[in-house]
């Protein structure tokens, strides 16, 4: 089977092929080039200099490298639930809900809470489950003191821009 050499016809353009590699089997300087880049994105390091300083690597590695390795989060993007709690009315409820997801690895995007009504309030959070398993934050947000109801009411993919 053709597995993209010229002689074989083909349709890919050289060069094109796409890999997806364990870290540890990169080569160094690629991955060092991935976190360069990371840093000047983030905005940790200043520039490109300080970013290539910072990883141990030149800035001919960096450019050579840094549009052709990404991690592979970068692709797959968010996993977002929005989940609805219902929470006693008490000073500390939903900061401890939201440390909660936070310990966890969640990344909370959204917020919204009603009046409290007969001692409790309806919370709304959508979050980013990228780093942590839904079934597990269900359980654990259901221990908290406080919540009276945990449950996932919708999933979806990263709206535009969010991955």
């Amino acid at each position: 089977m053709d597995i993209g050499s010229p002689a074989g016809g083909s349709s890919r353009r050289p060069g094109r092929r796409y890999y997806l590699v364990r870290e540890d089997l990169l080569p160094e300087t690629m991955r060092r080039a991935a976190l360069a880049r990371e840093r000047v994105e983030l905005g940790l390091s200043p520039s490109v200099h300080d970013a290539v300083r910072a990883v141990g690597i030149s800035r001919s590695a960096f450019y050579k490298y840094r549009d052709g390795v990404y991690p592979f989060d970068d692709f797959v993007g968010p996993r977002l639930v929005v989940l609805s709690l219902r929470l006693r009315h008490r000073p500390g409820v939903l900061s401890s809900v939201l440390g909660e997801i936070a310990r966890l690895g969640g990344n909370i995007l959204t917020i919204s809470q009603s009046l409290p009504l007969q001692g409790a309030a309806a919370v709304f959070l959508t979050v980013d489950l990228r780093e942590v398993e839904e079934d597990h934050l269900l359980r654990r947000l259901g221990e908290l003191e406080g919540v009276l109801d945990a449950a996932v009411v919708g999933r979806g993919a990263s709206p535009a821009g969010l991955g």
